[in-house]
């Protein structure tokens, strides 16, 4: 993939890094790719690097234990504000406790065209979960995202854990102006019967390009790579007027 020339876009990569086992691979995938953003799953963030090459450490979760973390290009990207977000919780979190927060995400300027914009990296619950938890999971990431974007774009990324009936989940989000990219190639393979795309995009504001899925490493996961493009004016006023309005539930 080359890196994108239109004004404001950008590239975003995603990893599951499988409770950490591939994070050797990270120096390789930033310098073989024209990596923006660098959005991570399942990492210990405490032992993570703060610069991988051209790439800051933006945003970390508190909690090392399977947490996540987004990387920012440093020349070109300015961060004003960071939080991470605990959801609505499965029985998995529950029982096992693998976490409290499922994202994270920074607010950053664009100092190539001065525009504020949001990344942030996703972590849904399994697939032990309904698929009505990780939908509300979505919906209220999209919220908590939106508080911290104000009027600014936003693109979510991550490990979904929503292999199936990923069109109706697409369509339910239609009505909250945030679009579902999902690439052609799958996204997960643990054995070689068990596989899925559960590694996705959803963003406001932005197109999202097809997703690129690059070959499988040290995860059970394929690292995803996606162009993200403002879409211009009447987007950004669409999303002002969804983030002033009142979030509320997904229907069952």
């Amino acid at each position: 993939m080359n890196h994108p020339s239109a004004p404001g876009a950008f590239t975003v990569m995603s990893y599951n890094l499988w409770k950490n086992h591939a994070v050797s691979e990270l120096s390789r995938l930033e310098s073989d790719h024209p990596i923006d953003f660098l959005c991570l799953q399942e990492a210990h963030t405490k032992t993570l690097p703060e610069t991988l090459g051209d790439l800051r450490l933006a945003a970390s979760t508190g909690n090392d234990r399977l947490g996540l973390a987004v990387y920012a290009r440093a020349d070109r990207f300015r961060v004003e504000e960071t939080r991470s977000f605990t959801l609505d919780r499965s029985v998995h979190d529950i029982v096992l406790a693998p976490t409290p927060e499922r994202l994270v995400g920074a607010r950053l300027v664009d100092e190539t065209t001065g525009e504020r914009l949001v990344v942030a990296s996703f972590h849904a619950a399994p697939l032990s979960a309904l698929n009505l938890v990780r939908r509300r999971q979505i919906h209220a990431a999209h919220g908590l995202l939106r508080s911290l974007a104000g009027d600014a774009p936003v693109v979510m990324i991550g490990d979904f854990n929503y292999p199936f009936f990923t069109e109706s989940l697409r369509r339910r989000l239609a009505a909250t102006d945030f679009a579902l990219t999902r690439g052609t190639a799958k996204t997960y393979r643990k054995f070689p019967m068990y596989r899925g795309t559960f590694d996705l995009v959803t963003a406001a504001g932005f197109d999202v390009s097809p997703i690129t899925t690059l070959p499988q490493g040290l995860s059970d996961h394929f690292p995803i790579l996606a162009t993200a493009t403002p879409t211009g004016g009447d987007a950004r006023a669409d999303l002002r007027v969804s983030a002033a309005g009142r979030v509320s539930r997904p229907s069952r």
